[in-house]
This record gives structure tokens, C-alpha cells and sequence, in this order.
């Protein structure tokens, strides 16, 4: 999914993250940042190489993304639920600078329970920032629970945002060219909200759909079970 997002901002080796009427990412759901600095990598911000350094004393890769470390880190995220209300602030900030950047945003489905992120659903639509492109991660996990279980309200997802104004739609989260489909089909006259429903722990057998891997990380004979996994997969 994110891989999409970025096809559709256009980034590349070339694009200074400085460039003043470029495309926004802001990765709302800051805990799943090394997802984004391996994208930032692949799009040339820096050298692949330097990912090595992931949480590592003295790294510039924190476990959380943060704005002016890292190239083309939009903004400090983790902090769930703030993610959206930036993207409102500079969707409007674009707006009166008479540009057409596009603010994207990837939210995860635990920090749409929070009311900060319905304050910010609500003031997108109210103020027409159609220049607004979200996605939620809605793997119907937070933490140690199923949000489908501790807040069965949450769902329908989509016509959740729907009653507040929003274009929406709804696909595989893990079929990038549906992401990619889907927001380029959008009509541009509203903000957009994409619910991607994923796996959590997609295509490693012992991770999937088991909350404890939010918080672990895998033992050495763990992680070459997870790469033969998805290296097999990937054929």
C-alpha cells in the first residue's frame, strides 16, 4: 500500500524533500515506520545501505519517524491520532498558497478510534480540503485486541466517513495496483479516505493475525523463517 502512495507522489532521487510545491506523505501511524524509510530508500532520499542503522544507538532511524532527520520524513508522528489534523493544517496551508499539492496520510485503524482524528474528519470535509488523500491500515488490530471486538461501532468503516463528507472506497490493502486504481479514480471534489483491509503479519505464518507481534521482535531462527516465507511467497 504504501508503495502505491509514493507512485502516486511522484517522489524520486531527483525531487529535493524540500521542493515547495511537492506532494505530502505524512505516516500517521508512526510505530510502522520502517515500511516508510525502506520506500524513502528505494526513491533515492538516501542509500539503502544506511537502513542498517534502524534502531540503532546514535541512528538517525528511530522507531517513530521524525521530521528533520530523516529525508523526506514529513512530519514526527507515533503519537496516534495527530496525523490527520496535520494533514488538515497543511492542506490548507497548499490551498492558500494556490498550489495543487496533494497531502497523503496513512492512518491505522487504532488511532481512528481516537477523537482527534474525527475532529480532523470532520474539518476536512467542512472546509473542502479535497486536496486530502487518507488510507487506513484496517487489519482490525490495536495492540492486543481486535478493534471489531472492543468497539464494535467502528464498523462499516467507509460509510463511517462517508456520513462526514468523504469520498471513499474500499479494496485489498495488499494489492497495490488496486490501492494505486483507486485513488486515481477518485473525483478530486472531496477529501478521500481509501479503507485497505490488510493481515496483520501478512505472509508469515506464525505472525499472522497474532497481536503479540506488535510489540516482539523475532528471534534469529524467527526471522529466517519470516524471510523463507516471504521470499516464496514473492515467486
Amino acid at each position: 500500500m504504501i508503495e502505491s502512495l509514493f507512485q502516486l507522489q511522484g517522489a524520486a532521487s531527483d525531487i529535493s524533500s524540500r521542493w515547495p510545491d511537492r506532494d505530502r506523505m505524512i505516516f500517521s501511524k508512526g510505530h510502522s515506520c520502517l515500511a516508510l524509510y525502506n520506500v524513502l530508500a528505494e526513491c533515492g532520499y538516501f542509500p539503502v545501505e544506511n537502513l542498517d542503522r534502524y534502531c540503532t544507538d546514535n541512528g538517525l532511524f528511530h522507531g517513530h519517524p521524525k521530521q528533520g532527520l530523516v529525508a523526506g520524513v514529513e512530519a514526527t508522528t507515533g503519537s496516534l491520532g495527530h496525523g490527520l489534523s496535520m494533514a488538515v493544517g497543511m492542506a490548507l496551508a497548499e490551498r492558500g498558497r494556490q498550489t495543487d499539492g496533494i497531502i497523503y496520510v496513512v492512518l491505522s485503524d487504532g488511532e481512528v478510534q481516537e477523537g482527534s482524528t474525527w475532529e480532523a474528519v470532520m474539518m476536512a470535509s467542512s472546509l473542502g480540503c479535497s486536496n486530502i488523500v487518507a488510507a487506513v491500515d484496517n487489519n482490525d488490530f490495536q495492540s492486543l485486541g481486535r478493534t471489531s471486538v472492543t468497539h464494535p461501532s467502528f464498523y462499516p468503516l467507509a460509510e463511517k466517513f462517508a456520513a462526514f463528507g468523504w469520498e471513499t472506497a474500499e479494496v485489498d490493502g495488499h494489492d497495490s495496483a488496486a490501492v494505486f486504481d483507486a485513488i486515481s479514480a477518485r473525483s478530486g471534489k472531496a477529501p478521500f479516505m481509501l479503507c485497505a483491509k490488510t493481515t496483520k503479519g501478512k505472509g508469515v505464518s506464525y505472525m499472522e493475525n497474532v497481536p503479540i507481534w506488535h510489540y516482539r521482535s523475532p528471534s534469529k531462527q524467527e526471522y529466517q523463517q519470516a524471510v523463507i516465507e516471504l521470499e516464496r511467497a514473492a515467486q
